[in-house]
């Protein structure tokens, strides 16, 4: 079963090429850190601290489009740990069909945060596990 995770904290750092998102479970303890791009990670924060771009960016675009052929976001699952590469999906509702769209956790994130109300991001357990060392 998934675990319901939210996005903690955002690390932006001008010096390296790798910038970090962590996650903390909602009704727990644990947390964990992903590396993401500059891109990713600017457009993830721009989304929480409300800044309205002049033109669609990226994953405005893609929420924009999806919409209109009319498909409505449900959530982002987290769903495996490979060779120290995460996995994910964008699920996505058209026409009583749930799909699963493959993403990077980074621009499945940017897409949950650009969504209006924010998506759910859920974590698998093994994912969780793995992460711990378990």
């Amino acid at each position: 079963m998934p675990v319901a995770m939210e996005l903690s904290r955002i690390i932006i750092s001008e010096v390296t090429s790798e910038q970090v998102i962590w996650l903390k479970e909602i009704d727990g303890e644990r947390t964990f850190p992903i590396l993401i791009g500059i891109f990713e990670a600017t457009s993830i924060d721009r989304r929480v601290k409300n800044y309205e771009a002049p033109r669609p960016l990226t994953h405005d675009l893609l929420v924009g489009a999806v919409e209109q052929l009319g498909g409505e976001f449900q959530d982002v699952i987290i769903s495996s740990l490979k060779d120290h590469t995460y996995f994910a999906v964008l699920r996505v509702r058209q026409e009583g069909e749930l799909l699963e769209i493959d993403a990077r956790p980074s621009d499945a994130i940017a897409v949950a945060v650009t969504c209006s109300p924010h998506l759910p991001i859920f974590v698998s357990e093994e994912v969780l596990r793995d992460v711990a060392g378990e």
